[in-house]
């Protein structure tokens, strides 16, 4: 079995097609989940029992299912009740809600690794609560929670392949579409393979750099 690279040059639109849209939808996803999990955080941490409960649930619930089942039950199953999504924006919502819990867990580790006596010293100086989440407490456990979030997001990159299966037209759907057309699966496996590895590298580095920039901001 020979490798034909002609397969691949053929096709070049089409797997740019697929790669932007990765990229657009892992973006997306990843910025829903952070807002969302960060929100969640804080709620959990700073609201009233009423709230911590209800976000327990929904945590654990997100926790406990597959990405997939998500993915199916959001896309399939929102119709009907009154929920309809195209793939991509089912994608993408289903990518930032999976994403979110796992980053509240994050973001609720990071607040609890700040002393709390930093927030009893705000109360005195009369600073509000939200102004010292986001000014005192939220710069400080980047430093220790940076690692664990790009290491999730890195994940999240993976999880667009699965949305492959409600039809999206990402990087996966389209070299496997290839590969069934051609019967060339080494040739779009491998770039498959390739592509994602590119990805996930890129997003370690800016992570590495981002830890260095933030550590550097925080000694002066």
């Amino acid at each position: 079995m020979s490798f034909v690279p002609s397969i691949i040059t053929d096709h070049l639109p089409e797997i740019a097609s697929g790669f932007g849209i990765t990229l657009a939808t892992w973006a997306c996803g990843v910025v829903i989940a952070l807002a969302l999990g960060l929100l969640v955080a804080i709620l959990q941490l700073f609201g009233g029992p009423f709230l911590r409960g209800p976000l327990r649930i929904y945590i654990e619930l997100i926790r406990s299912t597959p990405f997939l089942v998500q993915l199916f039950l959001l896309y399939y199953g929102g119709p009907s009740l009154g929920l309809e999504l195209d793939p991509v924006s089912a994608g993408v919502v289903g990518l930032g809600i999976y994403g979110s819990v796992y980053f509240a867990e994050i973001f609720r580790g990071g607040f609890l690794s700040i002393p709390r006596g930093q927030l009893e010293a705000a109360d005195c100086l009369g600073i509000s609560r939200w102004k010292c989440i986001l000014r005192i407490q939220v710069p400080q456990m980047l430093v220790v929670i940076l690692p664990a979030l790009v290491n999730l997001t890195t994940i999240l990159c993976k999880e667009t392949a699965v949305l492959s299966i409600i039809t999206i037209p990402e990087l996966t759907m389209v070299m496997t579409g290839i590969g069934s057309s051609s019967f060339a699966f080494v040739e779009t496996l491998l770039v498959l393979c390739i592509s994602y590895l590119l990805l996930i590298e890129l997003c370690s580095r800016a992570g590495m750099w981002m830890e260095k920039r933030v550590g550097r901001f925080l000694a002066l």
